[in-house]
């Protein structure tokens, strides 16, 4: 039988025992919040695999919309104002000017036909060059208004421009470079890419869907709509996982199947994006966005996607092309002047461009 005296024992090694353990307990806990916080630090420092490595300052004032990449010629080919400047892409400096391209947008290379073509908005034209020594071949009016996005399509040697204002294409032959076929669509288009099969892809923005277009009969094959998505404006696609990646105005980028319209998945991405790239060689796509950030999205397979940085860029860097030999990304950019305020006449303000401040950002990866 055990006395009071013992009892008393027991439980006082119990307490005992019991605030040990407890004070234990709460070390353990504070080790291993430091051990976690100390490795999402070093995860966060890892992330960082993307760095500005220049600022090419551009001469010249006004707007810009697309940059092109030459990575056969190690040029840039960049819509400014009412030329499109070339940029050698190691040293930064302006090499050749092809002008009287009104309300440029965008520039198109067709490298087996040495031609190059550019969409001007202003007289809804096209200006064709030779791609060697910039030389301007011709101009080709459009079947509408305002051609903006333009491509040039490898399999079928046609060109295509989007027409923003007529909600149609023109289609131009590449060889004998005249019109040849009007398509009608079904709201503004916005960027488009090829798959190198002979489908064509075009995001109609006011419609939330990308249309399918067959190079070769030039008819519309399909119509699918990027619900979450909303407004998409940048278009990339991966050839090989036959991977759409359209960037759209709720900060979100929709990736779908090419082959049949199924969207795979979609991410978050930073605000008022107007550009999109895909890098075949790291298989990572990037939006560029005008609220000053570059969200790079890396395709772990044709199933799995994820975000791995939003590196910091500039304000109004919403355009964007990459070199798929060297890695190297370019964003054209400037800064502002103050927003003016409201009036009744003019309700949404927009800033101006600061003179002399255009400049191509050029991001390398750190890795």
């Amino acid at each position: 039988m055990s006395t009071g005296i013992e009892e008393l024992e027991v439980a006082t090694k119990s307490i005992y025992i019991k605030n040990y353990m407890m004070k234990n307990l709460s070390i353990l806990i504070i080790v291993f919040e430091l051990f976690i916080s100390i490795n999402n630090t070093r995860a966060q420092q890892g992330k960082n695999e993307y760095k500005i490595a220049n600022r090419f300052h551009i001469e010249g004032d006004g707007g810009w919309d697309y940059i092109t990449v030459d990575a056969t010629g190690k040029r840039l080919f960049i819509s400014h104002a009412t030329m499109v400047q070339v940029v050698d892409v190691k040293s930064g400096r302006v090499t050749g000017t092809i002008p009287d391209t009104k309300g440029v947008h965008g520039i198109a290379l067709a490298q087996d036909l040495n031609k190059g073509f550019i969409s001007n908005g202003k007289d809804s034209s096209v200006t064709v060059f030779n791609l060697q020594t910039l030389a301007v071949v011709t101009k080709i009016k459009v079947t509408g208004s305002n051609p903006d996005a333009i491509l040039y399509d490898t399999f079928s040697h046609h060109v295509f421009t989007f027409n923003g204002r007529s909600s149609n294409a023109t289609v131009i032959d590449a060889n004998s470079l005249k019109v040849i076929a009007t398509i009608a669509l079904e709201g503004k288009p916005e960027f488009s890419v090829c798959d190198g099969r002979g489908n064509v892809y075009v995001n109609i923005e006011d419609k939330n869907l990308i249309t399918v277009i067959n190079s070769e009969s030039l008819k519309i094959e399909n119509s699918w709509p990027v619900a979450p998505g909303e407004s998409p404006s940048g278009l990339a696609i991966d050839k090989v996982t036959h991977r759409l990646f359209s960037v759209c105005d709720n900060k979100t980028m929709v990736i779908m199947d090419a082959r049949n319209g199924k969207i795979i998945t979609t991410l978050p991405i930073g605000e008022r994006t107007d550009g999109v790239a895909f890098d075949p060689g790291k298989k990572r796509a990037y939006s560029s966005n005008g609220d000053g950030t570059m969200s790079v999205i890396e395709e772990v397979n044709e199933n799995t996607f994820r975000v791995i940085e939003n590196m910091v860029t500039q304000r109004g860097a919403r355009t964007i092309d990459v070199d798929i030999k060297t890695h190297h990304l370019y964003l054209p950019a400037a800064e502002y002047e103050p927003t003016p305020p409201a009036t009744a006449e003019n309700p949404n303000p927009r800033a101006s461009v600061k003179p002399g401040t255009f400049v191509v950002l050029d991001i390398e990866p750190l890795k």
